[in-house]
């Protein structure tokens, strides 16, 4: 089969000017892949790390599933390693990113081996028997009030010996230590090129938009959902990956 390609986009997302309220559009998908990179902290590293520990867990003929798949570069990887082993579903409701994931993926949509459905997991879950799920940096942007929900259907829609692969900015233990990390952050930021004044624009208009919770919070909804293995394999201040397993 021809190889989904790995590229993203090349644009600079420098001097991208967010709306008043957050919104992945047309603007933020053309620079989406690059944004991520330079305000993502070991971006690169995250982004193998998700992929090392998923294949461990993939199962042929077993669907691989990505949470808010926007550009598919969690997506890609599996696709290009596995082939025709599996079948790959990415969920988006922004309709920039599915036609961007869209195009990317072509080929193996045209095959019958890829989908990319326009689904907002707040209404509903997809009826998939998945392998692994990827949930990288989506969950923050559903309500709180859903979430358990959304993971609890991620559990069920599993196989015995799948996992979860859940990436989330999160908040620190007490409100001093978020402020330290969230500073480390905003400098790391203004270290990959962006300005105090893009930096302070992002964030207001993430607020209300983009909710984070602390770490425990996340590992106490996963494992009530059912998981019965789960360890954090990613931190970096207050962004955090984790791996559940569903036994």
């Amino acid at each position: 089969m021809k190889k989904s390609d790995e590229r993203g986009n090349s644009d600079s997302s420098l001097g991208h000017q967010p709306k008043d309220s957050w919104e992945f559009d047309d603007s933020v998908t053309a620079v989406f892949t690059d944004m991520l990179r330079r305000s993502i902290p070991q971006y690169e590293v995250m982004r193998k790390a998700v992929f090392d520990v998923g294949c461990k867990y993939v199962q042929p003929a077993t669907s691989i599933v990505d949470l808010g798949c926007s550009r598919g570069d969690s997506l890609a990887p599996f696709v290009n390693k596995f082939g025709s082993e599996c079948n790959y579903l990415g969920l988006e409701i922004s309709q920039p990113m599915l036609e961007a994931a869209r195009e990317r993926f072509r080929p193996e949509i045209d095959k019958g081996l890829v989908n990319i459905a326009n689904h907002d997991l707040r209404e509903a879950y997809p009826d998939v028997e998945a392998s692994v799920t990827l949930c990288v940096l989506t969950l923050q942007f559903t309500p709180t009030g859903i979430r358990q929900r959304i993971i609890k259907d991620i559990f069920l829609h599993t196989k015995p010996g799948g996992v979860l692969i859940l990436v989330e900015k999160v908040l620190g233990a007490t409100e001093e230590l978020t402020a330290l990390m969230t500073d480390i952050y905003q400098q790391l930021k203004t270290g990959h090129g962006y300005s105090k004044e893009e930096v302070e624009r992002k964030r207001l208009s993430l607020e209300g938009v983009l909710i984070p919770i602390q770490a425990k919070g996340n590992e106490k909804m996963i494992l009530d959902a059912g998981f019965t293995q789960l360890d954090c394999f990613w931190r970096w201040m207050n962004f955090a990956g984790w791996i559940a397993l569903k036994g």
